[in-house]
């Protein structure tokens, strides 16, 4: 005779249905959303003067995504606090370097830097979802260094706003920060532009490397971000470069400690770096 299923069972898969009755309509709302974008961004690219086409897409690409994080916390899905970024809306010819646990990043910082450009994969420009967002958008392909380092740094000159991965790539899951490139304190220097850093606070596996998009994460998404110390031209790149990865290294090791659990470990304290306060809000 077979006995009744424990209670505490019937409730874990209730409630891992009701996750994936909320998780995968949404998820298909954000492709929805960029097609839906996308395919009039490459119509305007055609059309519209260089600097014009510009300033829309990337204020289309951050409204949209803005827009996407206010459904995503109505739904209870997402608790995010990101308004240390609004400070930096209007400055100009300013490097923005985050770390980069996920691919959520780049969503979670466009949507509250309306004048950023991106440094991209040239994949992204052919993608059909995305492609002509970031074509109308002017971001900068990484596909050829000497062209790409010239592009950034005369937008920075222009006053413009760059916001680039120092890593390149998103962190490993599980595991400490990759390789860092150059390419940004290059820019920087080449430039004359100072290096915001900005660290995401969260923990939450979603779109890390090795996590597929349609695998439900735990739920809500936390994500934090807030601003580490902003590192002015020195004259040498390499110098800058170090400076700043030394920082998000640390703030890393700080934010979780190895071997006590979670996804990488237990939270501790922030790291005692230097860093501009925020506000204690639960803002998307």
């Amino acid at each position: 005779m077979t006995g009744r299923p424990h209670r505490s069972d019937e409730t874990g898969v209730l409630r891992r249905g009701w996750q994936a009755l909320r998780f995968y309509p949404l998820l298909l709302l954000f492709a929805v959303m960029c097609l839906a974008w996308s395919l009039p961004a490459a119509l305007l690219f055609r059309v519209l003067p260089s600097e014009a086409g510009g300033r829309l897409g990337r204020w289309g690409i951050s409204r949209g995504f803005r827009l996407y994080l206010a459904v995503l916390r109505g739904c209870g899905m997402l608790r995010a606090d990101l308004s240390a970024l609004d400070t930096l809306r209007h400055e100009q010819g300013l490097v923005i370097a985050p770390n980069h646990p996920s691919m959520m990043d780049a969503v979670l910082l466009t949507s509250r830097l309306p004048r950023a450009a991106c440094i991209t994969k040239a994949s992204l420009w052919h993608n059909p979802l995305l492609g002509g967002g970031v074509r109308l958008a002017r971001y900068v392909r990484n596909d050829a260094v000497r062209p790409m380092i010239r592009q950034a740094s005369t937008m920075l000159r222009d006053g413009g706003q760059l916001l680039i991965f120092p890593e390149g790539t998103r962190s490993p899951l599980g595991a400490e920060l990759g390789p860092f490139s150059r390419s940004f304190a290059v820019i920087a220097e080449a430039a004359g532009a100072p290096v915001q850093t900005v660290v995401i606070e969260g923990g939450n596996p979603f779109l890390a490397k090795g996590w597929p998009a349609w695998r439900i994460p735990p739920l809500p998404l936390v994500y934090r971000a807030r601003l580490g110390p902003r590192f002015p031209p020195c004259g040498s790149a390499e110098a800058m470069s170090r400076q700043v990865e030394a920082f998000l290294r640390h703030a890393a090791a700080a934010e979780e400690e190895p071997g006590t659990g979670g996804r990488n470990g237990r939270r501790r304290s922030r790291s005692r770096a230097p860093a501009t306060p925020l506000p204690r809000r639960d803002l998307a």
